[in-house]
């Protein structure tokens, strides 16, 4: 992946997680989201905060859109959906 890439202002890098956002937006309009820069792998990290209890679900609806912008556009963009805090107490 390209390692020039290195601020979220970069217009590729934000162009790719505001339409990760949509999508996900579409299917949880009251995700709420964090993007953060991790080194394990190196690049940009979009936590999308979902009420779901399979967060799996999340993950599914931009799989593939994900995979062509880490694949054919070369873009260090993860995803790592997480449960809201509501849910996790449910679960304990």
């Amino acid at each position: 992946m390209t390692r020039e890439l290195s601020t979220p202002d970069d217009p590729r890098i934000a162009g790719a997680l505001a339409e990760l956002k949509e999508i996900i937006q579409r299917h949880y309009p009251a995700a709420q989201f964090v993007v953060t820069y991790g080194e394990d792998p190196e690049g940009f990290y979009l936590k999308p905060m979902v009420d779901v209890d399979d967060i799996e679900e999340v993950f599914d609806t931009v799989i593939d859109r994900l995979l062509h912008m880490q694949i054919e556009e070369e873009l260090p963009i993860y995803v790592f959906p997480v449960r809201s805090p509501e849910r996790v107490a449910q679960r304990i």
